[in-house]
């Protein structure tokens, strides 16, 4: 019972501490001035997986890299084939076709480097220095492209900075409070839910992996989840598929990479066998729905939103 109190709050205090740092991170920000396209590439883009982050920075150090590994590789999965798939069900996403190309081979780049580091049997800390240095690449590009071509892609960026916002803006010293108190929320909170996600996987019999790729990777991602329901409700589903998208790269190359620069990950042989296979086929589903008429609709929110209902029943089967 208590490591389950650990779980909830701790996956309370995730999506509260996620929201008031990204939203005081990017009060500040637009205060200072600093470019809206900038701010949704990178605060906002990046910011939401903040509790990814930590979590995994803190599963690796506390001497669990199957929960780390598994909330990188399952936080992609739940994107796609939940978050997505809830978000297009409430409203469909329609594509911008020329940044759509540019970040579908990221994102497939980036899974395919991730899937043959962890086949090597371990992640250490020249790949996580490569991972890092794929982001930084990926980034500047970005920013490059859209302020040299800018397009529908550049103010949905924008829109996202706007959308943290808030109605009301925050005045700076409101701000500092919100980015700093989520700082400490955030870290609270995946200390509670490891340890109690630990707790609960010892008790049950499951593997941490396993653990990891739900349990973890759903609570960690609940701030990415918040936004992509929030820009649905408000018809605005592109900012959810651009927050996956962005989200998924993230996680790949920033979360994994710096992870691995804290502490080497040993790959269980079982994530190489399912779950990297499954994310590169969650990978690939999504390029192949987006590049149906450049819209993912109901239709595919559905075939999604069933995909993780027989992923999740594959892992707990015994099959991961």
């Amino acid at each position: 019972m208590l490591a389950i109190v650990e779980i909830v709050a701790g996956m309370a205090l995730l999506l509260g501490g996620g929201e008031a740092l990204v939203r005081g991170a990017v009060a500040i920000a637009r205060r200072l001035g600093v470019s809206p396209l900038i701010i949704g590439l990178t605060l906002v883009g990046y910011g939401t997986s903040t509790p990814e982050l930590i979590a995994s920075a803190q599963a690796a150090l506390s001497g669990v890299p199957a929960i780390a590994l598994g909330n990188v590789v399952g936080s992609n999965i739940a994107n796609v084939l939940l978050i997505l798939a809830l978000a297009v069900l409430i409203a469909p996403a329609r594509i911008e076709p020329r940044s759509f190309r540019r970040d579908a081979l990221a994102l497939a780049s980036s899974a395919l480097i991730a899937f043959a580091l962890a086949s090597t049997g371990e992640i250490g800390r020249l790949a996580g220095f490569v991972l890092l240095l794929y982001l930084a690449l990926y980034t500047v590009q970005t920013y490059r492209a859209e302020t040299a071509r800018p397009d529908a892609w550049g103010a949905i960026l924008a829109a996202e900075s706007e959308l943290k916002d808030g109605a009301r803006p925050l005045r700076v010293p409101l701000a500092m409070l919100f980015a700093i108190g989520g700082i400490v929320a955030t870290v609270a909170g995946a200390s509670l839910l490891i340890d109690g996600a630990v707790t609960v996987a010892r008790a049950l019999g499951v593997s941490e992996l396993v653990i990891g790729l739900t349990l973890v990777a759903v609570g960690t991602s609940l701030p990415e989840l918040a936004t992509s329901v929030v820009a649905a409700l408000r018809r605005q589903s592109e900012l959810a598929y651009g927050n996956v998208v962005g989200s998924n790269i993230y996680n790949l190359t920033g979360i994994l990479g710096t992870t691995a620069l804290l502490s080497p990950l040993p790959v269980p042989a079982e994530l190489v066998r399912l779950d990297l296979p499954v994310m590169l086929a969650v990978t690939a589903a999504l390029i192949l729905f987006a590049l149906t008429g450049y819209r993912i609709g109901r239709r595919e929110g559905a075939a999604l939103l069933a995909g993780y209902a027989l992923y999740l029943w594959a892992i707990y089967s015994g099959a991961g």
